[in-house]
């Protein structure tokens, strides 16, 4: 049976009703809802229409009513009830007419979805949604929208000179200028956010103009700060999240960029004060604003280096005129103060760096360039790596002035290793410090083997195998010879007849590895020869291939002086023990007689004979008895019997 056809004209007006009634609803007029039946008779009627064969096929003319019908309810109620209303009221009837604006094509689309689903698809037409709010797009949208953007500004504005404005009336319609573009942000982007960044910017640098010159810099980054956390909460709570990064930009500039160098160089709150009175919060503050903005930091770490190499050269100035005013064991004294002065200055900088600063590359750089500048200036014409190096020897010797703990020791080693990275000439540091070792290990002087390991492990790190590799071979030179003294006193032990006359302690060393000494043919005393030459004996047993060079100058003796009031144990030096025995064959003896007898130079002996008989106590007498050591002096022993 043949389904009876409906006219256009008929079809219609039905759905004209349908459409009527939807219209009433959404104009809150009194209407009962749709019933399930009565929205079937719309759709079926829309289905029938469509399915009708030509040329009763109405589908082209019922995609153009659909536009028809919004464009009419457009024309004649949404348009006249905004045009009547302003500022926060329009906005108001804006967010309520697109509301129900997306009601009714909910609605219609429904009525109307045998068109999307075949007609429209086959056509490859706009769809009805989309239909639907191109219509509210084009006549409503483009006629009110920079209207609603200036009365949302107007809000904003007003929000931030702290009045309470309805927020969520502004994400409305925030959101109406963004569901508008039917997924693009063309319509936002243009006709809302650019201009509201405009605004922003206007209205900050206004505050700003006045900020700067009535606020310190500490009360000036606090505004700044805050400022920006509320324009990230305006984000958060009402613009589209895009707009965050531009707006945060907008008002970095305004307030941080434009006036970063009034802001950084003000006179009693800038950052050289800052650092000047250690204000830590302000200057965190003052990275955590500057660090999101490019080359915001720069200006800062170059405050921030220029302040650390006034500070640092102040104390190498203060060094210099204290060691200038001291004497000599004064002067040391200060130069040792200023090594500790200078560790102290980096501790307190580096802890800016790593909790003021995050820890930037930018101010790692600023701290390294600033105290190379004072690091290798010279104090009283000592060098700082001579500096360092007797710093670290007055810490690691017995009896240093440094009383400290194990821990205290290590963490001061430390902090002697980074610093001696900001030092230029680090061989020179590293030639002085292996001398300072030297007489440590030789004279028994280390407090402790194992902070000299330690020191050089750190050291090891920072410069190096290469630059350790001889200080490291001294440490186990001594170890080796303490097992060569043992074993050479087994020797002894297992072969009786093999005495060396008195009691010997040799320590051989690699030359490679020690500094140079000079080294003399000095004529040993009988005694000596005895015992050098039972050494030399064992020596040859255990190798063939290395050959022994005798260092007096490094060796000291424990002699016993028969003085008339009681025998005194003498702790002398090799040269000092051989002179002093030749009195065991004479009482009196010439000047030329002691350097004939020894093989020594003028040089030498006039030092080894003022020591014996000009210092505080006078092992030797002199003839005539003055402080001047001559040629034509005559020495006679203050011991009554002989020297063992």
């Amino acid at each position: 049976m043949d389904r009876k056809v409906i006219e256009l004209d008929e079809g219609w007006t039905y759905m004209q009703k349908g459409i009527t009634k939807l219209k009433r609803i959404l104009e809150e007029l009194p209407e009962p809802p749709f019933t399930g039946e009565e929205y079937m008779m719309l759709y079926t009627t829309i289905y029938n229409m469509c399915t009708q064969k030509p040329p009763h096929d109405y589908s082209q003319q019922l995609y153009d009513k659909y536009r028809e019908a919004f464009e009419e309810y457009i024309t004649t109620m949404v348009l006249p009830s905004l045009r009547e209303k302003h500022d926060e009221f329009m906005l108001r009837e804006l967010v309520k007419r697109w509301a129900n604006h997306k009601v009714m094509v909910r609605w219609l689309s429904r009525f109307f979805f045998y068109l999307d689903r075949y007609f429209i698809a086959r056509r490859s037409l706009p769809p009805l949604n989309e239909v639907g709010l191109a219509c509210f797009r084009d006549l409503v949208y483009r006629e009110v929208n920079s209207k609603a953007r200036d009365a949302v500004v107007a809000l904003i504005d007003k929000e931030r000179e702290g009045e309470q404005i309805d927020r969520a009336l502004l994400k409305n319609v925030i959101d109406i200028f963004v569901e508008i573009g039917m997924g693009h942000m063309e319509s936002y982007e243009l006709d809302f956010e650019g201009p509201m960044l405009l605004d922003s910017g206007a209205y900050y640098s206004r505050k700003a103009s006045y900020w700067i010159l009535e606020d310190s810099c500490p009360d000036y980054m606090l505004k700044a700060e805050e400022c920006l956390k509320r324009e990230r909460d305006r984000v958060s709570n009402y613009l589209h999240s895009s707009s965050e990064p531009k707006l945060v930009e907008k008002v970095q500039h305004e307030l941080l960029v434009v006036y970063a160098t009034q802001l950084l160089e003000k006179e009693h709150s800038g950052c050289r004060a800052l650092l000047r009175d250690d204000k830590v919060e302000d200057l965190s503050r003052m990275y955590r604003l500057y660090h999101k903005i490019q080359k915001g930091l720069e200006p800062v770490a170059n405050v921030f280096k220029q302040h650390i190499t006034s500070e640092g050269t102040a104390l190498v100035q203060q060094a210099e005129d204290a060691c200038t005013n001291q004497a000599a064991s004064g002067a040391s004294a200060q130069e040792q103060v200023l090594v500790r002065k200078i560790i102290e200055l980096h501790d307190k900088f580096m802890e800016y760096v790593n909790d003021c600063f995050l820890n930037h590359t930018l101010f790692h750089k600023a701290l390294k360039e600033a105290f190379e500048v004072f690091c290798n200036k010279t104090v009283a014409g000592t060098s700082s790596a001579e500096l360092l190096a007797a710093f670290c020897d007055n810490i690691l010797k017995k009896g240093g002035s440094e009383k400290l703990s194990d821990e205290a020791i290590e963490d001061t080693l430390e902090k002697v290793v980074k610093l001696l990275a900001y030092i230029s000439d680090k061989d020179l540091f590293a030639e002085f410090y292996r001398k300072k070792l030297a007489r440590r290990l030789l004279f028994d002087r280390s407090a402790s083997e194992e902070h000299e390991k330690c020191i050089l492990t750190k050291l090891k790190q920072q410069c190096g195998g290469q630059f350790t590799s001889k200080m490291e071979g001294m440490v186990t030179d001594l170890t080796l010879a303490r097992e060569n003294q043992t074993n050479f006193e087994k020797h002894l032990k297992e072969n009786p007849n093999v005495t060396p006359g008195i009691d010997l302690t040799v320590t051989v060393l690699t030359t490679g590895f020690w500094p140079s000494y000079k080294s003399f043919d000095l004529n040993l005393p009988a005694e000596m020869v005895k015992c050098v030459e039972v050494f030399k004996e064992f020596y040859e047993l255990k190798t063939k291939h290395r050959k022994l060079t005798w260092i007096y100058s490094l060796g000291t003796c424990n002699i016993n002086g028969k003085f008339e009031a009681k025998t005194i144990e003498l702790i002398v030096s090799t040269y000092q023990a051989a002179a002093l025995l030749l009195f065991n064959s004479a009482d009196r003896l010439s000047y030329s007689e002691i350097m004939t007898q020894l093989n020594v130079n003028n040089d030498d002996l006039v030092r080894l004979l003022h020591s014996l008989s000009c210092a505080k106590y006078k092992i030797l007498n002199k003839e005539p008895n003055t402080k001047i050591i001559s040629r034509t002096i005559f020495l006679s022993s203050t011991i009554s019997s002989q020297t063992e």
